[in-house]
């Protein structure tokens, strides 16, 4: 349900920053594209400090329940 959403309102914001023009359609997309970036180079460092916390030491092993009580349920099935 949440594809089917996020596939019209991508229509639905294509159409409008089509309609404002170039100069300010692309400034808008722009900000758009660079948003989602420095949002996912955010998470993966926010990602990294908690696994980091998680290692015991040089040459150590992570410690399974540690790491599998981290995760969220869908990757610790047996099909993931």
């Amino acid at each position: 349900m949440y594809l089917l959403l996020s596939i019209i309102l991508s229509i639905v914001l294509g159409y409008f920053l089509l309609i404002m023009g170039p100069l300010a359609g692309g400034v808008i997309a722009f900000g758009i594209i660079a948003g989602c970036l420095f949002r996912g180079v955010f998470l993966l460092n926010s990602l990294h400090k908690k696994l980091s916390r998680l290692m015991l030491g040089k040459g150590e092993q992570i410690q399974k329940e540690q790491v599998l009580e981290h995760l969220p349920e869908h990757l610790t099935s047996a099909m993931a």
